[in-house]
């Protein structure tokens, strides 16, 4: 029988992850997903794979489609992707229940990770106008110099569970203005959201008469992903997901000479300092490391707190979490606050990584444990305290709500520890000392791509640019000038004089 939210967005108990073009759905032949929702374990619906041939039939007709897109003005693409938002905006309500349905996040984060595709069409509908250049003055008489940046071709979007939908928009949609197709390569965790997305935009192009601009394979085992990432055709990959998998998608993009855009892990930390107002801190700091069940690669995953104000924070924190314990339950009731982690795999990543941190000296003060008295992937938010911040456990990124809480005595010293992990994605302080703030946004303060004073890590608005630094990766999605990063630069220089200067003052006569 086929859930009420599949049925609401046309979906079928079995569905083609594959997107040809022209109209057509693959027929799949190898293997079949069998996405499960993380609050039941029941199977939510089978969706075939694509076959080697389908990948190449996909990226034939993205080589076809991109000879006519590219040409296309940028403002006229940016009306097919105004038609996408407002496709989007149609179906929010269904969307943002699968999407919490099946990634298992509540469902307002579900509506949530919708809106933002919503407000990224947008921003991207504005930027079509906007895809500005640079003139500068030449050294030789009688030249005028300027830069132009045309569309860079394929591109390849691999994104990951925690956001099924939000991660390709923010990609396809400032791709698509920029002149670019796109290829999607979704979670195989959630393949359903994908396809809902991918049937919304693309009955929304066609009804507007447009060609296809976005394509979308499945696959089992990863296989047709890692051809994607070697294919010399595909100019750019996006890839969103481990520190461990993105490094080696860099390595393999990069002995092609192609281009790669990494958005890995988070290991964010929030300073409290003794001015903080905790009126805001302590709620920041509690969605940040239980919201989406703390699998948010932005969620609060170390806390460093004055040790003036260490005991009163902590006993304000283990009050919240209680409440929060109270409202662990199915992601599509808005009542509930948290809801399960997503694979089974992801509870046990969760329970390791306690008993590493309680071999190491740590002390539980609140959770640590699974829930095992009900079906689905549900475990309780965790407090621990009493571990250093080199400690192992600490220095690694667990995508599950474990919250390590440490105390500091000087702000160099916190500033220090946040910045002392492998990752540099998000970070925040919470403080009403002006010197304090400013000097954690200083060249010598906080060195992740994202740092935020009195809000939390988790959160980011798509008209900034989003990425970090280190190991996260240093790409940059969505707001700001990151479209830049889907076009390629061209520096002209027209000679309208009568004369044939050279540039340096270099002298050449035949």
């Amino acid at each position: 029988m086929t859930h009420p939210v599949l049925s609401a967005l046309g979906l079928g108990a079995e569905e083609s992850g594959t997107y040809l073009g022209n109209g057509e759905w693959g027929r799949g032949g190898a293997g079949v997903l069998e996405p499960v929702n993380p609050a039941t374990e029941e199977v939510l619906g089978r969706v075939a794979a694509s076959s080697e041939a389908e990948y190449e039939t996909i990226v034939e007709r993205a080589q076809a489609a991109f000879k006519v897109w590219r040409t296309t003005p940028a403002p006229r693409r940016g009306e097919a992707v105004r038609l996408c938002a407002e496709a989007l905006r149609r179906h929010k309500d269904a969307l943002g229940s699968l999407v919490a349905l099946e990634m298992g996040k509540s469902k307002p984060e579900g509506d949530g990770e919708v809106q933002e595709m919503i407000d990224i069409g947008e921003f991207a509908v504005g930027l079509s106008r906007q895809l500005y250049g640079l003139t500068m003055h030449s050294e030789r008489p009688g030249h005028r110099m300027y830069e132009q940046w045309h569309p860079l071709g394929i591109v390849g979007i691999i994104s990951a569970f925690n956001f099924p939908v939000a991660v390709w928009a923010w990609n396809s949609f400032v791709a698509a203005v920029c002149g670019d197709i796109s290829i999607w390569k979704p979670s195989g965790k959630t393949p359903l959201s994908a396809i809902a997305s991918m049937k919304i935009c693309n009955q929304a192009l066609r009804a507007g008469g447009f060609p296809d601009i976005f394509f979308m394979f499945n696959d089992t085992d990863n296989a047709l992903a890692q051809r994607m990432v070697d294919d010399r055709r595909v100019a750019m990959i996006s890839f969103t997901g481990s520190t461990k998998v993105g490094r080696v998608v860099g390595e393999r993009v990069a002995r092609r000479m192609g281009r790669s855009l990494l958005e890995l892990g988070g290991n964010n930390a929030i300073i409290v300092d003794p001015s903080a107002d905790l009126k805001l801190a302590i709620p920041a700091i509690v969605f940040g490391a239980v919201g989406t069940a703390g699998q948010r690669c932005t969620t609060t995953r170390r806390l460093i707190v004055h040790e003036s104000i260490y005991e009163d924070v902590l006993a304000r924190l283990k009050a919240a979490y209680a409440q929060v314990e109270k409202k662990i339950g199915d992601p599509t009731d808005p009542a509930n606050l948290m809801g399960p982690l997503n694979s089974r795999s992801a509870v046990e990543a969760y329970l390791a990584a306690i008993e590493k941190a309680k071999a190491l000296g740590g002390t539980v003060e609140s959770g640590g444990r699974a829930l095992t008295d009900r079906k689905g992937f549900f475990v309780l938010p965790t407090i621990i305290t009493g571990l250093s911040n080199d400690a192992e456990v600490v220095q690694t990124e667990t995508f599950a709500p474990i919250l390590y809480v440490m105390k500091y005595e000087r702000l160099e010293d916190a500033i220090a520890m946040q910045n002392d992990v492998p990752q540099g994605l998000s970070s925040a302080i919470f403080t009403t000392n002006l010197k304090a703030a400013e000097a954690f946004l200083s060249a010598a303060g906080s060195d992740c791509g994202i740092a935020n004073v009195n809000i939390g890590t988790s959160g980011a608005e798509i008209g900034g640019a989003f990425g970090g630094e280190k190991e996260t990766g240093g790409g940059r999605e969505s707001g700001s000038d990151a479209w830049k990063a889907y076009m390629r630069r061209q520096t002209n220089t027209i000679n309208y004089s009568d004369a044939l200067p050279l540039a340096q003052g270099i002298v050449f006569e035949l």
